[in-house]
């Protein structure tokens, strides 16, 4: 559904991914891994289209999309959740959520209830002004946000940083819920043992490369996550 490849892309100045192939077969949920500064958040935004790549391909459902602008790669069906979240601090949770679904395929009723249902504080909250919510809350809603344009696949980049324990379980049982309806997911994750829990399968990034990739079991094997990420 998802395939990026040969992609490379710069923060600033630097040429911060190089070459990556990654692939997100539909349904699929998909974790990269990597200590801060790898390029994991890089790489999400270059393939959601708010960095240009240099050189390289993404392809949604066969699509070329790298070249769009960014109105148009959500409406093709791909959405980021970014780090920091990002809501519009003065709209109440409702007003976030009609406002993020005119950017994909109009205001449906049902899509808002669905958010709430997934995410019930949303909905005991729904008149508050997000600006006034917890960091879990706007995580919450940022998710809901990127699910109200209807994606093929979700972006999801590091939504647990910032969060109590408590308040990642609920985030992530809401994504694991997302994934077991079918939704792919494409999750940038700096807590390995977290984003291998609930994720089919892994790249891990270094430098900017990709180096090593396998199922769940395959890179729990390995002693260089194991040592790195998993605690030895």
């Amino acid at each position: 559904m998802l395939s990026v490849s040969g992609l490379c892309a710069s923060y600033g100045a630097i040429q911060a991914v190089k070459g990556l192939e990654i692939e997100v077969a539909e349904g699929r949920m998909v974790a990269v891994l990597g200590a801060n500064g790898a390029g994991k958040s890089t790489t999400l935004r270059s393939i959601a289209g708010l960095h240009r790549p240099i050189t390289g391909s993404v392809r949604l459902e066969g699509a070329e999309i790298s070249t769009l602008p960014l109105f148009k790669v959500v409406r093709r069906g791909l959405a980021l959740v970014p780090e920091g979240r990002m809501v519009v601090a003065p709209l109440t949770v409702e007003e976030n959520l009609m406002l993020s679904s005119y950017a994909g395929r109009g205001v449906s009723a049902p899509l808002i209830e669905r958010v709430f249902e997934l995410f019930p504080r949303l909905k005991e909250r729904r008149w508050q002004t997000a600006g006034l919510l917890s960091g879990g809350e706007q995580q919450m809603l940022a998710i809901g946000r990127a699910l109200m344009t209807q994606p093929k696949v979700l972006l999801l980049d590091e939504p647990s940083m910032g969060l109590a324990p408590a308040i990642v379980d609920l985030v992530f049982e809401a994504i694991v819920t997302l994934h077991r309806q079918g939704q792919a997911i494409l999750l940038v994750e700096q807590n390995a043992e977290i984003a291998l829990s609930v994720c089919d399968y892994a790249y891990l990034m270094k430098r900017g490369e990709i180096v090593s990739r396998g199922t769940v079991a395959e890179m729990r094997a390995q002693s260089a996550v194991q040592d790195a990420y998993l605690g030895g």
